[in-house]
């Protein structure tokens, strides 16, 4: 493995996972194999489960981690090639990056979207121009389109709750939120399910679709109730329209989960990848009930960071 951008750097999904679980129960195993090696966590939004599991999973694994707030700490990078910098940018990607590049032997690089301009966003064009630029591994810690770190814990955790030689039900769910919510999550989400053994239903109000690209291989619905019938994981989370790119179209009323509507379902697991709005996305019932996954989930992101650090460091030898 080169980088880890999506589900499409991974060559042999069931491969992966089963690499997760074994790293799972001896999270020290190949502690010298990232022995001199330095990873680099460079984060231009908040974090906290994606900062500290990929931190510890380098650990586990004997590297240098360095963390840097490249928003906070950093100069303002400029991305665009051929920019008269005479404005608010300080130093130029090509520079930042490449400098990185020497410093560490791996990175891991998170920036969300700004959810003003669709094209711009979805071209990931920072992500890219970080990867051309540092000439090392980079590992995608979220980006404007995708978290695929996040999803490959979710597989995860559905893969350890799924009784041997069943294939589950699994419903992504929109869910209200107080401000608008990149559609990362949930892109990335639809997309590792499209790859796994599950049947993946997709339900949000009228003007909440994502993009073709990441729903080929789901149903889609906009009526709740029916896409939770018999279902065995309900994944719950928020994300603004992309079709009226970055918008939020509805208050959301009716659509937050409860008890009442996993009634239906075949006593489903409940998912978020977290931070969670409490009672506004998930009630505190299914947050404090048996239901709840959420935090498996985040227990998991360590062996999913794990398990893809271990392959990049494999590829450098």
């Amino acid at each position: 493995m080169k980088k880890f951008t999506s589900v499409q750097d991974v060559a042999d999904l069931k491969d992966l996972l089963q690499e997760a679980q074994q790293l799972k129960q001896n999270p020290y195993q190949h502690k010298e194999l990232g022995q001199n090696k330095t990873l680099g966590l460079l984060f231009l939004n908040p974090s906290l489960r994606t900062r500290m599991s990929t931190h510890i999973a380098g650990a586990n694994l004997g590297m240098n981690v360095m963390v840097m707030n490249l928003d906070k700490e950093g100069w303002a990078l400029e991305t665009q090639d051929g920019a008269v910098m005479n404005g608010s940018t300080v130093e130029h990607i090509k520079e930042a990056a490449a400098v990185l590049g020497q410093y560490c032997d791996i990175i891991g690089i998170r920036s969300f979207p700004k959810l003003q301009n669709r094209e711009e966003d979805y071209n990931e064009d920072l992500l890219h121009k970080f990867i051309s630029y540092c000439k090392v591994p980079v590992v995608s810690l979220e980006s404007a389109t995708r978290h695929p770190l996040q999803s490959f814990a979710d597989l995860l955790t559905i893969t350890e709750n799924t009784p041997a030689g069943k294939r589950p039900k699994v419903v992504l769910t929109w869910a209200p939120h107080v401000k608008a919510i990149p559609q990362c999550v949930a892109n990335s989400f639809s997309e590792w399910m499209g790859q796994a053994d599950v049947d993946l239903v997709i339900t949000h109000p009228e003007g909440y679709e994502l993009a073709d690209e990441f729903t080929q291989n789901a149903q889609v619905t906009t009526n709740q109730q029916e896409a939770l019938q018999d279902a065995d994981f309900v994944y719950v989370k928020s994300w603004s329209s992309y079709t009226d790119y970055g918008k939020v179209l509805t208050d959301g009323e009716g659509w937050m989960m409860t008890n009442e509507k996993l009634e239906g379902t075949n006593n489903a697991k409940v998912m978020h990848c977290l931070p969670v709005r409490r009672n506004v996305e998930l009630s505190d019932e299914i947050l404090d009930g048996p239901n709840s996954l959420v935090l498996e989930q985040a227990n998991n992101r360590t062996y999913a960071a794990q398990t893809v650090l271990k392959r990049l460091l494999e590829g450098l030898k």
